[in-house]
């Protein structure tokens, strides 16, 4: 989950290259999109996570200006673009079919918006082949569409967008059209692409490894909301709601009371676990309350043997287990009923035999691998 390329920095909502304030967008009685106020960087790749119907599809309408706001404002580099038409926005958009003209060439494909603007024939062949060089597709200037593959295709598209030089660039998911392996592949090439050119970028997606493998800062969204905000590796350890950490990746839920709340740990009884939960961070709220504990498949141990202490360990039996390649994926049916998911790598199931289907065992964690969350 970790990033290979450096955040953009962050200087606050003010002076934001993108800012949308209280942004609100009706269709009859239904409201797609409520209040939402997001800012993104200059050079800053941000990406919009959520389900189908969530609303990032038509936030990002509205910012390319396919959507009129019903009410908040938007602005572009301190300009306020909310209603400004599509072809007078600094903005360019890569849509999820990518709507190549299939009778055109790749080359007359990437032209096609230079040519609309009026830019002279000698500037559009120079910006055309910078274009195709910098996502590799120079080579195939005289192919048609139905003659790539669909990342092939894929390039062409953002050529097609990064020709014009927008101040903006708007991805509508960008992957969804290529198969898993490329899919991992181009998520990187495209990264570095955005990069290079330096270009301001917003991508939907609804997939969340697209998400942290390709944004600085990404947000969730649910009902037209945004319900967190902040890099992937911070929304991933720290989800705020059963909602985020159910929904960026995958997780595992225990139920609760508070018993012992202090400024440094929380301890939490469930009656899902053969011992209390103790987690190392407070949450200040009232003794007895109850509460919901996040633990990630790879912060969970498998043994055979029962933990030493008296927290964060249960017993239970190995109901299915999965090779997954690099690492194993573990259903464990603990003592109460609960199922629980644990990845253990391949290296520790080889240097500790690991267990199978079937075998009673132990699974614990440390004080740092979970997370309490009272909504």
């Amino acid at each position: 989950m970790s990033q290979n390329h450096s955040a953009a920095p962050w200087s606050g909502a003010a002076d934001a290259f993108v800012r949308v304030e209280d942004v609100v967008k009706i269709y009859g009685d239904v409201v797609a999109v409520q209040s939402v106020s997001l800012a993104v960087e200059r050079q800053e790749i941000f990406a919009l996570l959520g389900s189908s119907g969530c609303g990032k599809s038509t936030l990002l309408r509205m910012l390319a200006g396919f959507e009129e706001v019903t009410s908040g404002r938007i602005f572009l580099d301190n300009e306020d673009i909310t209603v400004l038409p599509p072809y007078k926005r600094p903005v360019n958009m890569m849509f999820q079919s990518y709507a190549l003209f299939p009778h055109m060439t790749v080359e007359a494909n990437v032209a096609f918006g230079l040519k609309q603007e009026g830019v002279p024939r000698n500037e559009i062949h120079g910006r055309v082949y910078e274009a195709l060089d910098l996502v590799q597709m120079g080579a195939y200037a005289r192919r048609k569409p139905a003659q790539l593959s669909g990342g092939q295709q894929q390039r062409v598209a953002l050529a097609r967008s990064l020709v014009k030089r927008p101040k903006l660039l708007l991805l509508d998911e960008p992957m969804s059209a290529l198969d898993k392996q490329i899919r991992q592949n181009t998520q990187i090439e495209l990264v570095k692409i955005l990069d290079k050119v330096g270009v301001t970028c917003i991508m939907v997606t609804h997939d969340q490894e697209e998400a942290m493998t390709m944004a600085h800062r990404m947000a969730v969204m649910s009902e037209g909301q945004i319900v967190q905000c902040g890099a992937p590796q911070e929304v991933y350890d720290f989800p705020n709601s059963r909602f985020v950490a159910d929904f960026v990746g995958s997780t595992n839920l225990f139920s609760g009371v508070i018993t012992v709340d202090e400024a440094d740990h929380v301890q939490i009884e469930s009656e899902q676990l053969s011992r209390p939960l103790y987690v190392d961070h407070g949450v200040s709220e009232p003794l007895g309350m109850e509460v919901h504990v996040s633990i990630r498949p790879e912060r969970i141990r498998v043994h055979r043997q029962q933990p030493e202490g008296e927290y964060n360990w249960s017993h239970g039996m190995v109901s299915h287990m999965a090779w997954m390649g690099s690492y194993a994926r573990y259903l464990i049916r603990l003592d109460s009923g609960k199922q629980v998911e644990a990845s253990v790598p391949r290296l520790a199931m080889i240097q500790n035999d690991a267990p199978s289907v079937g075998e009673e065992v132990y699974i614990d964690w440390s004080d740092d691998s979970a997370t309490v969350l009272t909504s």
